[in-house]
C-alpha cells in the first residue's frame, strides 16, 4: 500500500481543528476520515485505518482511554497524538502506548507531514 492510499483518521472534538486537519490531509492527497468522538472512532472505523491523529483532552472519553482500547485489542495503529497542553504523567502513559508523535495546538503543518510519513513506515516495517 503506497503512503498515499492509506487512510488518516482524525479523531477531534473541535469541529474547527478536525476540518482544518482534514481538508490539510486532503490537500497532500491523503484519504481521511475524521470523528467528533473516541467512541465514534471505535464504532465506525473500517479496517484500513494506518495512522490516527488523536486529540488528548475530549469528553467522555481522552485520547489515551482510545489508545488504551486500542492496544488492548492488539491494534498497532501509529498515532499521533495532539493537544492544547500536555503533563508528564499523560506524555509518559502515551509513550508507554506506543505514541509515535506529541505535537501541540495549533498543529505545526510540516512536523504533522513529517510524523505522518514516519507513523506510515513503521506501519508498514
Amino acid at each position: 500500500m503506497s503512503m498515499l492510499a492509506a487512510t488518516i483518521h482524525i479523531v477531534d472534538d473541535d469541529d474547527v481543528v478536525r476540518d482544518s486537519l482534514k481538508v490539510l490531509l486532503e490537500s497532500r492527497g491523503y484519504s481521511v476520515e475524521d470523528y467528533a468522538s473516541g467512541r465514534d472512532f471505535l464504532s465506525r472505523r473500517n479496517g484500513n485505518a494506518a495512522c490516527l491523529v488523536l486529540d488528548n483532552h475530549m469528553p467522555e472519553m481522552t485520547g489515551l482511554d482510545i489508545l488504551r482500547t486500542l492496544r488492548q485489542a492488539g491494534d498497532s495503529i501509529g498515532v499521533i497524538m495532539i493537544t492544547g497542553r500536555w503533563d508528564a504523567a499523560t506524555r509518559a502513559q502515551a509513550e508507554a502506548l506506543g505514541v509515535v508523535a506529541f505535537l501541540d495546538k495549533p498543529v505545526p503543518h510540516q512536523r504533522l507531514f513529517s510524523e505522518i510519513v514516519r507513523a506510515l513506515s513503521l506501519r508498514a516495517s
